[in-house]
């Protein structure tokens, strides 16, 4: 089964699409409808005085995407996050250049640092230097960089381990040093240390004494 483009990046895709309820001819004179859909994707096939309700608008961008993220799961040979996954689907679906590209190699050598930049070099229309093209790949280049980490749903998250001393514990333990008399009243510095030293103590005490019990021979 293709991979899907996630949330955040379908959204970055119809921001900067934009959507058209009514078909309209884009600067090239083509029929244009929903999120940058022409007859040249398929269907729809679009006609002049042509409609299409916002839901969908976005059913037939998410099937015109599908080419892309079949070509970039395909093209593509090292794991991607989630986020740069979406990246490359729409930088395709933009430039329909992926294939081709400088950016592909460098990525395909493992050198993922080096794709922001290269999105970078796509900001070129018309050989104009483009300033939504290079607000678009400046977003891409964003979402590349954010969540590296992708969590699977088999996999729960690890709880971080909670540290032995803790200020709660240690508190309680810097109180019973001030009864004892073994520190100064109040929580100075001398205090917290032997609370800490108290705590950890008993700590690596306890588990010598659990493990010498399941195994007392």
């Amino acid at each position: 089964m293709t991979r899907r483009i996630n949330a955040a990046g379908l959204s970055h895709v119809k921001q900067w699409e934009g959507k058209r309820n009514v078909a309209y001819r884009d600067v090239g004179g083509v029929l244009t409808i929903g999120y940058g859909h022409t007859s040249a994707a398929g269907v729809p096939y679009v006609k002049e005085g042509m409609r299409v309700s916002d839901r969908e608008a976005e059913d037939i961008l998410r099937s015109d995407l599908g080419k892309f993220e079949e070509r970039v799961e395909r093209l593509v040979k090292v794991p991607l996050t989630d986020n740069q996954f979406a990246v490359l689907v729409s930088f395709d679906f933009n430039t329909g250049a992926l294939h081709k590209s400088t950016l592909l190699k460098k990525l395909n050598a493992g050198d993922y640092d080096a794709v922001p930049a290269e999105l970078m070099k796509w900001v070129n229309a018309g050989g104009k230097r483009v300033q939504g093209l290079v607000n678009r790949r400046s977003a891409e280049a964003g979402l590349w960089a954010k969540g590296e980490f992708v969590a699977s749903n088999n996999i729960p998250a690890k709880p971080a381990a909670e540290p032995i001393a803790t200020k709660e514990n240690v508190s309680w333990l810097a109180g019973i040093l001030s009864t004892l008399g073994l520190a100064g009243a109040g929580s100075g510095p001398l205090q917290w240390a032997l609370a800490v030293i108290l705590v950890v103590s008993f700590a690596v005490a306890l588990f010598f004494f659990i493990r010498k019990r399941m195994n007392p021979t």
